[in-house]
C-alpha cells in the first residue's frame, strides 16, 4: 500500500524541506518529492505542520518496559523493550546483553535472529557488552562471568545469522590477533570496561577496533602522562564514541570537550537503558542486586551507576541544551551517526529514497507525537 505523508517539515538528515511529500510503500521510502509531484496514494497522512525526523537508533539498550534482556533473552522480550522505547522516538535498537554465561549469550543471539526474521520491530543486530572485560573496570558487570576470548567464544560471538553484532571488549584482555579474527568474521569491536594503556588501545585500533562504549565511563581516564582509553578515543579521528548524555554519567563540560576533540560525526548518543524506561517502576533486580531509581540515576546499594533511565529523544534535547549543538546535529547524533558506525547507513538514519521508513514526528519542543517503524504508523 502506498502512503503519502503531507503538510509537514521534513528533516531528511541533511536539510529541512517544506512543501514536500514523503511517499512510502511497504517498509521503504519511495521518495521525498515536491507536493505537486506526489501522485496518488492509498492513504494520505496529514502531519499538521509538525516536523518529521529520521527514526532514532540506540545501540545500547539493556532493557525497557520493565524487561531486562539478560533476564529474558527472547524475541518476545525484544518486542516489549522496543515498544517501550518507541514512544521516545527510538525506531531501531540493539538489544544489549550484559556479561553473562555462554548459554545466555547463545539464547540472546538466537532471540535476536528471530526478532530480525520476524520484521515486526526494527532490530539491526545485537550488542554483546562483555564478557571479555577487565574486573578493574567492571562497573556493575559480574566479574564472575568474565572469561578469556578463546576459539569457541569467537565462534559464539560471531554466530548471528542476520544483522550486525557489536561486541564490547577490554583490549588488554584480548589479543590483537583475536580482535582481527572477530573483525574478519564481521563483528564490530568496541572498547569498554577497560583499564588499558594508550599503547594497548593503539594496537587494538590497528587490529580493527573501531568504537568506544559509553566514553569516559568504566575506562582508564586521560591523565598527564598516560592518555589511557579516553585519550586514545579522543585522539583517533577514525573511531566512533557512544556517549550517555544524561548529565549523570558524564559532566556536560566533559562531553563538550569530547565533541571538540573528535571529528564531526564520530560521537553518537546512546542510552544504556534499563527496565525502568517507559514505566513508573522505582527499582529492579540486576544480577542479584537491587537497583534503585532516583534523581541521582540508577544505582546499586553502594551508589554505583547501573545503566540509565534515559531515553533517546531526551538525549537529543539534552544535546541541544547542554552540548550547544543545533537540533539538526543532535538528531544526526541519534540517527545518522550510529547508523554509520554500525555500517547500515545506506538504509537507516535518513529520510531518502530506498531507505527504511523509520521516522519520528515531533513538535517544536522535540516532543514525540508519533513514530513510523518499517513503514507502519505506530502508537507511542
Amino acid at each position: 500500500m502506498k502512503k503519502s505523508l503531507v503538510n509537514g517539515r521534513i528533516f531528511t538528515g541533511e536539510q529541512v524541506l517544506t512543501g514536500h511529500t514523503i511517499v512510502i510503500e511497504d517498509q521503504r521510502i519511495l521518495g521525498v518529492v515536491p507536493d505537486d509531484q506526489a501522485g496518488g496514494a492509498s492513504e494520505v497522512v496529514d502531519l499538521e505542520g509538525n516536523t518529521i525526523l529520521p527514526g532514532l537508533i540506540d545501540l545500547q539498550v539493556n532493557g525497557g518496559g520493565g524487561v531486562l534482556f539478560n533476564d529474558a533473552p527472547t524475541a518476545q522480550a525484544i518486542g516489549r523493550i522496543s515498544a517501550a522505547h518507541r514512544q521516545f522516538g527510538t525506531t531501531a535498537l540493539l538489544p544489549t546483553l550484559i556479561s553473562d554465561v555462554p548459554e545466555k549469550m547463545r539464547a540472546a543471539i538466537t532471540a535476536t535472529d528471530e526478532a530480525i526474521r520476524n520484521s515486526v520491530h526494527s532490530i539491526p543486530g545485537i550488542h554483546l557488552e562483555g564478557p571479555f572485560l577487565n574486573a578493574a573496570r567492571n562497573g556493575v558487570h559480574d566479574p564472575g562471568h568474565f572469561r578469556e576470548l578463546d576459539d569457541e567464544a569467537i565462534r559464539l560471538a560471531s554466530s548471528l545469522q542476520h544483522g550486525k553484532t557489536l561486541l564490547t571488549i577490554a583490549p588488554e584482555c584480548v589479543q590483537a590477533k583475536d580482535i582481527k579474527r572477530l573483525v574478519d568474521a564481521g563483528v564490530i569491536v568496541a572498547a569498554g570496561h577497560s583499564d588499558a594503556s594508550y599503547e594497548m588501545l593503539r594496537c587494538a585500533i590497528d587490529a580493527g577496533l573501531r568504537g568506544f562504549t559509553h566514553l569516559f565511563n568504566a575506562m582508564s581516564p586521560l591523565t598527564s602522562r598516560e592518555p589511557g582509553v579516553v585519550g586514545a578515543a579522543l585522539e583517533d579521528q577514525d573511531s566512533w564514541c557512544g556517549v550517555i548524555a544524561d548529565g549523570i554519567h558524564v559532566h556536560w563540560a566533559t562531553l563538550r570537550l569530547a565533541l571538540s576533540a573528535k571529528q564531526r560525526g564520530k560521537v553518537f548518543l546512546v542510552t544504556d537503558a534499563m527496565p525502568p524506561v517507559g514505566t513508573d517502576i522505582t527499582e529492579f533486580q540486576l544480577l542479584g542486586e537491587t537497583i534503585s531509581c532516583s534523581s541521582n540515576g540508577l544505582t546499586n546499594a553502594q551508589g554505583q551507576l547501573a545503566g540509565s533511565s534515559l531515553d533517546m529523544i531526551t538525549a537529543v534535547r539534552n544535546a541541544v541544551e547542554h552540548l550547544n549543538v543545533h537540533w539538526e546535529e543532535a538528531v544526526r547524533m541519534a540517527s545518522q551517526y550510529p547508523a554509520e558506525f554500525l555500517g547500515i547507513d545506506s538504509t537507516y538514519g535518513r529520510i531518502e529514497r530506498n531507505y527504511i521508513a523509520n521516522m519520528v514526528l515531533v513538535d517544536d519542543e522535540l516532543q514525540v507525537l508519533e513514530t513510523w517503524v518499517l513503514g507502519a504508523r505506530l502508537p507511542i
